[in-house]
């Protein structure tokens, strides 16, 4: 297979992929005007309703401009070869491959980031300003920003640098030595990620003792679950919308609130929204999805391996001499419509297992409590009770509201 034929598949894939999306946002948007769906007339009053469309239509209409912003940045870099032009750069300051690598990708990705900026700033301090949510000030989006940007450079740049030796050192081979160490980075990562990530752009303090304490402690007893970390973030220190999640696994699993979410909710509603979260737990979802992602990795970076030496691969993407960032790229985009596929199950997976938790939830505490958690939590994010099913199928994670309600009360 020739570059030129490659470089047209990635131009087909990244345009056919911008078609597919546009599509599915146009139907969503459509059904944005349906009415509230029968048991969920409580959610929203008229106005309140109102305003969701308000803020799904201002949504809808400024992701086509960001997403049409994206493909053509990247579809003027491929023709007018923009990442030739960076890979002569690179060229000009060193020699060693690795460097070479950090150089090219720190450009591209952090430029790119740059000129998103001002779109991620339009959505924080003008969309989310205007609809109540935004709590961000400037100085905060600023070093989020950067300390985004280091953690790239820092994490990113180390596990590219040990990638690419591993490539020098063992040729093809390379990928077991890369899936080791991403397999260990990742198991790292969800023991410690709440140790030692969050803290850098979040505060997380130990519940205090009272209440809602002594009820999930209670509750935790009941199910068997040892949780002896229970802390809440400082959520609104970002935004007014909630959220918990449940991170970690042995020793180091933990529970963490949003302030919003404590705010928001009663406290039995609060530990129904734990009791979920328990349920993925011991429901195994987490260790499954740990494992899955491992696996995933391994059969993507298996067939990089199989990429990464075809000089067609790098030279597709407008670059004058192969190498492996350049080989990456393009390995890239022409996976991607693997690792849509792979989402498009994960995704159903997810839902199945959001309704295995809302089950474990109903029979281990009570159902009232998580459904009345289940709409403040839409209400408060002003989220779509319509969306088009082709549109759940394809993006949500979740099952919408309507349907989690349905299998509650059922």
């Amino acid at each position: 297979m020739d570059n030129t034929l490659i470089f047209y598949c990635i131009l087909a894939i990244l345009i056919g992929e911008f078609i597919l999306a546009t599509v599915l946002n146009f139907l969503n948007a459509k059904r944005f005007t349906d009415p509230i769906p029968k048991g969920l007339e409580d959610v929203y009053n008229e106005t309140e309703y109102q305003k969701s469309q308000d803020y799904k239509r201002t949504n809808y209409r400024f992701g086509v401009v960001t997403s049409t912003f994206s493909l053509l940045l990247i579809l003027g870099f491929l023709i007018f070869g923009g990442f030739g032009a960076v890979d002569h750069f690179v060229q000009d300051i060193t020699q060693n491959s690795i460097l070479q690598a950090l150089l090219f990708f720190g450009i591209i990705m952090i430029g790119s980031d740059f000129l998103s900026t001002p779109f991620s700033y339009y959505q924080t301090f003008v969309i989310e300003e205007k609809f109540g949510f935004n709590k961000t000030t400037k100085k905060t989006f600023l070093l989020d920003k950067i300390k985004g940007w280091a953690m790239i450079i820092i994490i990113g740049g180390g596990i590219l640098s040990l990638v690419i030796w591993f490539f020098q050192w063992a040729g093809t081979a390379f990928w077991w030595y890369t899936w080791i160490l991403v397999a260990a980075f990742t198991l790292f990562m969800n023991l410690f990620y709440s140790k030692l990530i969050v803290p850098l752009f979040n505060k997380q303090e130990p519940l205090e003792g009272g209440s809602l304490k002594s009820k999930i402690e209670s509750y935790a007893k009941k199910v068997g679950f040892d949780l002896k970390n229970i802390f809440v973030i400082n959520g609104s220190k970002r935004s007014t919308k909630a959220n918990a999640y449940f991170s970690g696994f042995g020793k180091e699993k933990r529970v963490t609130l949003y302030d919003t979410l404590i705010n928001d909710l009663e406290e039995d509603e609060i530990v129904a929204v734990l009791a979920h979260e328990i349920g993925h737990y011991k429901r195994n979802h987490v260790i499954f999805n740990l494992i899955t992602s491992i696996v995933l990795t391994g059969i993507m970076l298996f067939l990089l391996s199989l990429f990464i030496n075809n000089p067609s691969v790098s030279m597709a993407i407008g670059v004058d001499r192969p190498s492996f960032h350049a080989a990456l790229i393009g390995f890239g985009i022409l996976y991607s419509p693997i690792s849509e596929t792979t989402g498009l199950i994960m995704n159903h997976l997810s839902r199945k297992f959001e309704y295995e938790a809302d089950d474990f939830a109903k029979n281990t505490f009570a159902a009232s409590p998580l459904v009345t958690s289940l709409k403040k939590l839409s209400k408060n994010s002003l989220s779509n009770l319509t969306p088009h099913p082709a549109y759940v199928f394809m993006h949500y994670s979740h099952p919408p509201l309507i349907d989690r309600i349905r299998n509650l009360k059922a």
